[in-house]
């Protein structure tokens, strides 16, 4: 068994109100002096900066993962991971039929680049990409499921787009396999709120928007893998879904 430090919750500047300077090569640069071993992209509804992601990361040494923070016809956040990019950019293809056209104010939320793996900018989203999309929270785990997927509540600890600050509960159904907080030391408090919880694995990431709240060396998992990123995100997926 090995400890792999991680960071499953990741911005960058294709997000509303992802800062500037959260390019793939920024992140991976960021995810080396944190000494973390895998990250996980999820820019709001789209997936279409983990390619160049996925190239700068192991360019570093990191474990990319693909992924995505959908947000649901409720206004709730989930986190969708896939272990094959490939996956994710089907997934990237569907939600963005099942997205509401809205123009994005560029003097608010930025400019939602597109960027390739030297941090070139090779096109921008023209509709504002964190409203609210027609895929119900019902729908979502399914859907995820579907194209070898992951999904499971975003930061439930937030008030903002939080499953249990929206629905006033953790719901048993639909199922999630697991469950992410902003701040780790919240667990036990929801935990006795929501016995559900006990029973199922968790997550601690930052959501980052900025480099500097990328996570340090702090949340790990203990994977028995060998080196092999393939190996490591299988082995990952497998302790997320609780197996």
């Amino acid at each position: 068994m090995k400890e792999y430090y991680y960071d499953l919750h990741i911005h960058s500047c294709l997000s509303p109100c992802g800062d500037d300077e959260m390019t793939p090569n920024n992140i991976a640069g960021m995810g080396v002096v944190a000494k973390l071993d895998i990250m996980a992209l999820t820019d709001h509804n789209t997936c279409r900066n983990c390619p160049a992601f996925f190239k700068t990361a192991e360019a570093n040494g990191i474990v990319p993962v693909a992924g995505m923070e959908l947000t649901t016809a409720e206004d709730i956040h989930l986190v969708c991971l896939f272990e094959n990019l490939e996956d994710a950019m089907k997934f990237d293809a569907a939600v963005s039929e099942k997205r509401i056209p809205f123009k994005n104010r560029v003097d608010i939320f930025g400019e939602q680049m597109i960027m390739d793996e030297n941090d070139e900018v090779i096109g921008t989203e023209e509709n504002l990409l964190s409203n609210a999309t027609l895929i119900t929270v019902d729908e979502a785990p399914a859907l995820v499921e579907s194209f070898g997927g992951i999904c499971y509540p975003a930061h439930i600890d937030r008030e903002a787009n939080g499953i249990v600050a929206t629905l006033g509960i953790f719901p048993e159904l639909p199922f999630f396999p697991c469950a992410e907080y902003h701040d780790g030391d919240k667990r036990k408090e929801y935990e006795e709120k929501f016995p559900l919880l006990t029973s199922k694995p968790f997550v601690v990431s930052s959501d980052a928007h900025y480099l500097w709240d990328i996570s340090g060396r702090l949340n790990c998992f203990e994977l028995d893998c060998n080196d092999n990123p393939a190996d490591i995100r299988k082995k990952l997926f497998e302790r997320l879904k609780g197996l």
